[in-house]
C-alpha cells in the first residue's frame, strides 16, 4: 500500500512538469484508484469514497460531474439487478430455471461452461444491454451452481458464472446493439460523419473473429484456470417438478415487462436504468410479496454499487479535466504513423485506442477517439470507417475488471472475486493481442478494408 502512495505522489510530482495542477491531481487520482482496484489491497468500495472525498474538497470538477454515477443508469440498472436476484431466489422461480438448465447443459463440466457460454453469447442478440443481461442470467447460474454441488469458493462455481459473465459480454462487442460503447461508437459516426452502421457489415466485419474467436478462446481460458470435477448428479435429481405458485407468476410477469421494455428500447427511448428501476420498485412493494421484508437491507451490496458509481465518476472527472485528450494528442504526435504500412497504423491505432481504455473506461474509447477518426485518417492514409473500426478492436479486449460495468454487476450478482475475473481478463487479453488482432487483421484484409 505505501508503494502506491509513493508512486502516486510521483507522477502527480512529474506530470506537474507538463499538466496543470488539476490535470496532475488527476492523473494521481486516476493511478491510485486503478491501483487499489486492481489489487484488492482494500475493500472496492474505500477507494470510490476516498475520489469522492479527495474530488470534492479539491474542487477537481463540479458536484455533478465527481458524483455523475449516481445519475447513471448503469448505477440503477446494477441496483435493480440486486433486487431482481433478490425476488427470483425469494420466490423460487431460480429453482425452475435451474431445472430446465440442468436438462440442457448436460454431465460434464467441460460440457457446461460451453453451453452456458453459448446461451451467453445468444442472449446478446436479444437483449441490448450488457448490464441487463448479467442480471438476467447470474441468478439463474448460482442457483444452477448451488444445485451441482459446487461450494462457493469452488472451481466448478467461479468456472460457471465466469462462462456467464464474459460468454455475454465479450462477444457481444461484434454484435452492433449488443454493448453501450458500440452504440456510442455508431452515433457518434452518424452524427459527426453522417456515415451510419449496417447491423450486417459490423457484423461480418467483427463476429468470425470478435465474437465466435473470442468465445472460443474464453472458454479455453476459464477451462484452463479454473478446472474442476462434473456436477454432482445425486444433488441434481433432488429437483422435481411443480406447478408455477401465484408469486411466481407475479414476479414471471414483472420481469417479462421489464424485458419487452429493455428489447424495444429503440421505440421508445427509455433507458435500460430507468426501467429496471420502475420495475425494482415493484419487486420491492411489500403488498405483492415479491421480496422479503427485509430485502433492501440484506441483499442490496451498497459496496458494489459505491464502486460502480466510483469507476463511473473517475471516468467523467477524467474527461472534464481534458486528460483523456491531451493523451492521445500527446500518442499521435510522437506515434510513427505510416502512411504507406496500414497494418503498421491499424496496431497503432489499436494501441492508442486500447491506452484509452484503460485510462478512462470502454465506453470512453468512442467518446474521446470518434471526434479525432478524421484526423487519424489524413495521418495514417487509411479510410475513415478502418480508423473507426480499430477502436472496437481496443473496447473489445478487456484488461481489467473496473472499465466494464458488466463484469462489475457479475462480481457483485455473482459473488465473485475480483481476482478470479481478472485472471480471465489478464489472460484474454494477451491472448486476444497475440492471436485474434493478427487473425482480425487478416480478416479485414481479406474482406478489402485495406
Amino acid at each position: 500500500m505505501y508503494l502506491i502512495l509513493i508512486i502516486t505522489f510521483a507522477i502527480g510530482a512529474v506530470s506537474y512538469q507538463f499538466l496543470t495542477l488539476p490535470q496532475s491531481l488527476v492523473a494521481g487520482l486516476l493511478f491510485i484508484c486503478i491501483a487499489f482496484w486492481a489489487t484488492s489491497l482494500v475493500p472496492a468500495y474505500w477507494p470510490a469514497l476516498g475520489l469522492f472525498a479527495f474530488a470534492t474538497a479539491t474542487q477537481l470538477a463540479p458536484t455533478q460531474v465527481i458524483f455523475a454515477g449516481f445519475q447513471s443508469s448503469t448505477f440503477w440498472l446494477l441496483f435493480s439487478g440486486m433486487v431482481f436476484g433478490a425476488a427470483i431466489n425469494h420466490t423460487g422461480i431460480n429453482t425452475r430455471a435451474t431445472r430446465l438448465l440442468m436438462l440442457i447443459l448436460g454431465n460434464s463440466y467441460q460440457g457446461t461452461i460451453i453451453k452456458i457460454a453459448l446461451f451467453g453469447m445468444g442472449l446478446a442478440f436479444l437483449i441490448p444491454s450488457g448490464v441487463s443481461r448479467i442480471v438476467l442470467i447470474i441468478p439463474i447460474i448460482v442457483s444452477l451452481a448451488d444445485h451441482f454441488g459446487y461450494e462457493h469458493d469452488s472451481n466448478g462455481r467461479k468456472g460457471m458464472l465466469l462462462a456467464a459473465s464474459f460468454g455475454t459480454f465479450l462477444p457481444a462487442f461484434s454484435i452492433l446493439p449488443a454493448n453501450a460503447p458500440n452504440m456510442l461508437l455508431s452515433g457518434m459516426t452518424e452524427a459527426l460523419y453522417n456515415a451510419p452502421f449496417s447491423y450486417g457489415e459490423y457484423l461480418l466485419l467483427h463476429f468470425p473473429v470478435l465474437g465466435l474467436g473470442k468465445l472460443a478462446m474464453t472458454i479455453a481460458v476459464i477451462l484452463w484456470l479454473f478446472p474442476d470435477k462434473a456436477p454432482n448428479q445425486a444433488i441434481q435429481a433432488t429437483i422435481e417438478k411443480s406447478a408455477m405458485t401465484k408469486i411466481e407468476t407475479r414476479l414471471l410477469i414483472v420481469l417479462c415487462v421489464c424485458f419487452a421494455f429493455w428489447f424495444t428500447d429503440s421505440l421508445h427511448h427509455i433507458s435500460a436504468g430507468w426501467v429496471g428501476l420502475i420495475a425494482a420498485l415493484v419487486c420491492l412493494l411489500p403488498s405483492l410479496g415479491l421480496t422479503g421484508k427485509n430485502s433492501i437491507d440484506k441483499d442490496i451490496q451498497y459496496g458494489t454499487l459505491l464502486f460502480s458509481a466510483g469507476i463511473i465518476g473517475l471516468s467523467a472527472i477524467i474527461a472534464y479535466s481534458g486528460l483523456g485528450n491531451i493523451l492521445v494528442n500527446y500518442l499521435t504526435d510522437t506515434i510513427p504513423f505510416s502512411a504507406n504500412a496500414p497494418l503498421l497504423n491499424l496496431s497503432l491505432l489499436t494501441f492508442i485506442s486500447t491506452c484509452m481504455a484503460v485510462v478512462t473506461n470502454l465506453a470512453g474509447v468512442p467518446a474521446i477517439m470518434t471526434p479525432m477518426a478524421e484526423h487519424l485518417a489524413n495521418i495514417t492514409g487509411l479510410s475513415n470507417h478502418a480508423v473507426l473500426m480499430t477502436q472496437v478492436l481496443a473496447f473489445s479486449n478487456v484488461l481489467l475488471p473496473y472499465q466494464a460495468p458488466p463484469l462489475i454487476t457479475a462480481i457483485a450478482l455473482g459473488n465473485l472475486s475480483i481476482s478470479a475475473v481478472t485472471k480471465v481478463c489478464l489472460a484474454t487479453f494477451v491472448l486476444t493481442s497475440v492471436v485474434l488482432l493478427p487473425l482480425n487483421f487478416l480478416w479485414w484484409y481479406m474482406l478489402g478494408m485495406f
